[in-house]
């Protein structure tokens, strides 16, 4: 009977994967896209940019509280169920900031379409583990390192050209008939793929790990407002966020029935490839908040031109994405992740010499070098390490790679941003307002050199790593 359940599986396993690609890829759009609108959103509600920065920091803080949570969701809750709860909260929250006429209530439908990301993205990720076999799962990561990259890459290109001319309200309407269309496949394609079982949520458990992962993020969002991180709010919080985070990681590992087993730290290459997937997530998105505003603010492009201009990478990324999948099943991560990162290096070193006079052209070209490093190695990290684990373990291991990924995402935004602010403060301190300027392309330079020393750190982690397909077969 299990052997006809899991025949049945794989052939409906294309189906299941594509009803969830669909949301999760709105889930991540929605990270980046309104970043475009922030200028209109301002004006519109009468707020400052720091203010209207916690539509983004919210978002990202509501899945760094939530996603640890997912673990005990996925062993509670069918497949259906948390499908179908997810797409409910994406569609009700993107409905709610649709129609806001008010920032507070554009705030709630940011967080209530967050609740639904925050369940999407680690149950996708258990279902591709449990409908493919070890052999095959390449190529189906690949598809998810599509969505995850491209989603928040395309964002910024799709809301430049909505923001030509239409509202900011568009960003939220173009969203909701894929989300309908996400919901009604799921419906009739998406079978349970684990058996549930009785769990208790550990209510302590649940308010360390929101106060952890809440205060690490809120904390660094909030040094990106004040342009420091020597303050006592940001070290505060991210002082209580570490202290939960430890007490949180004690008890887990003295519960028998933990809410996130962190067992899954005892696998080397699932360590190994959660490091290598975290450095290139705050590579991702600390260039992607710096890129646009060095193209508006500096080369003094467009939305539109702008968004133009970094829709190369994200496409071409979309395509090796899915080509890496299938060169990790042939191969596996041994070559392709070093390749990927120093290509990465090499892309990052020229454009932190970016200025005034460089050429949009060689931005798109390395941006689309930069990219390409990308699919090379996220996938493939995070697949090798994901396959090391015994099957028990893929619920925990999928929440903690989907925790701290977003988690590193929302850090790097954040640190870029500071780094930026804290330049352009000093600058203008010592030299004054004229001095800007120039201050403004040293903070950029400054924030992806941030960048090109973290992929170093990932490349000589990425020596490191081992196929563990290989060593299964054996």
């Amino acid at each position: 009977m299990k052997e006809q359940f899991n025949e049945r599986l794989y052939e409906k396993r294309t189906k299941i994967i594509a009803a969830f690609l669909v949301a999760a890829f709105i889930g991540l759009f929605n990270e980046t896209a309104l970043n475009m609108a922030f200028v209109e959103l301002g004006r519109d509600f009468g707020k400052e940019t720091s203010t209207i920065q916690w539509l983004t920091t919210g978002y990202l803080l509501t899945l760094g509280v939530l996603v640890p949570i997912s673990s005990l969701l996925m062993q509670k809750y069918t497949t259906r169920q948390l499908f179908t709860a997810s797409l409910l909260f994406s569609i009700t929250g993107t409905l709610i900031a649709a129609l806001s006429p008010v920032f507070e209530l554009l705030f709630v439908g940011r967080v209530v379409q967050a609740i639904g990301t925050a369940i999407i993205l680690p149950l996708m990720t258990q279902v591709v583990l449990m409908v493919y076999p070890i052999s095959k799962r390449g190529a189906a990561m690949g598809k998810i390192g599509l969505v995850i990259v491209f989603a928040p890459a395309i964002g910024p290109t799709i809301a430049g050209f909505l923001l030509a001319d239409l509202t900011w309200h568009y960003i939220f309407w173009v969203c909701i008939p894929f989300l309908v269309i996400a919901l009604i496949m799921g419906i009739k394609f998406i079978e349970n793929v684990s058996e549930t079982r009785p769990v208790k949520f550990h209510i302590p458990s649940i308010i360390l790990s929101t106060i952890a992962f809440g205060g690490i993020v809120y904390g660094f969002s909030v040094s990106g407002s004040l342009g420091t991180f020597n303050d006592k709010e940001v070290l505060l919080t991210v002082g209580a966020g570490v202290a939960a985070l430890i007490i949180f990681c004690v008890m887990q590992l003295k519960m028998k029935q933990p809410m996130l087993n962190l067992r899954v730290f005892q696998y080397p290459m699932f360590v190994l490839g959660l490091i290598i997937v975290m450095t290139v997530m705050l590579i991702i998105l600390s260039t992607m908040v710096m890129l646009p505003i060095y193209l508006q603010n500096v080369l003094l492009l467009s939305t539109v031109v702008a968004g133009l201009v970094l829709l190369p990478g994200g496409v071409i990324n979309a395509f090796m994405s899915v080509v890496s999948g299938n060169l990790f099943d042939r191969f596996g991560p041994r070559g392709m992740v070093p390749a990927g990162l120093a290509l990465a290096i090499a892309a990052l070193a020229v454009l932190r010499t970016i200025d005034a006079d460089t050429s949009a052209y060689l931005i798109v070209g390395l941006h689309i070098i930069l990219f390409i490093g990308i699919s090379l190695v996220m996938m493939p990290a995070s697949t090798n390490g994901l396959n090391q684990l015994p099957p028990a373990l893929y619920p925990d291991g999928s929440a903690v790679m989907n925790t701290l990924q977003q988690v590193a995402g929302a850090i790097g935004t954040a640190i870029a941003v500071t780094i930026m602010s804290i330049t352009v403060a000093n600058a203008t301190r010592e030299q004054g307002v004229e001095a800007a300027g120039q201050a403004a392309i040293n903070g950029i330079q400054n924030a992806i050199t941030f960048g090109l020393i973290l992929a170093v750190i990932g490349f000589i982690a990425s020596l490191f790593l081992k196929n563990v397909r290989k060593e299964q077969e054996q």
